[in-house]
C-alpha cells in the first residue's frame, strides 16, 4: 500500500527539468488505461513540460501524491536541495504544537 507523506508540492515538469543534474526514471511513470484492440491495457503516460510532478518532503519527486510510489527522481544531493530552496522556493512548513488550555 502506498504511503502518504506529510507534505508535498506540485511543480510543472519544465521547472524541475531546469536542474542541471535532472534525470527521469520513466519506468516509474503512472500508467493510463487505453483501449487497444477492444481491450483495456495500461500504457505509460508520456511526460511533457506541462505535466505536474510532486516534490515530496524528502526531496524525492513522484508522479502522484504518494511519497513511495511512482518515483521519477530520487538523486537527492545538496545541490538538489539548494535548487529546490532557491529556484523552486520549496519550503516545508513548520507546524507548531497546539496547546489546549
Amino acid at each position: 500500500m502506498a504511503t502518504m507523506g506529510k507534505y508535498c508540492k506540485a511543480y510543472p515538469l519544465k521547472k524541475l527539468r531546469q536542474f542541471p543534474q535532472w534525470s527521469e526514471q520513466l519506468e516509474n511513470v503512472r500508467k493510463n488505461l487505453q483501449e487497444v484492440n477492444g481491450q483495456e491495457v495500461e500504457v505509460p503516460r508520456l511526460l511533457t513540460d506541462d505535466d505536474f510532478l510532486y516534490l515530496q518532503e524528502n526531496y524525492v519527486v513522484t508522479d502522484g501524491i504518494f511519497i513511495d510510489k511512482n518515483i521519477i527522481f530520487d538523486n537527492v544531493t545538496v545541490e538538489w536541495k539548494e535548487f529546490c530552496s532557491q529556484m523552486l522556493r520549496f519550503e516545508i512548513p513548520t507546524y507548531e504544537p497546539v496547546t489546549v488550555t
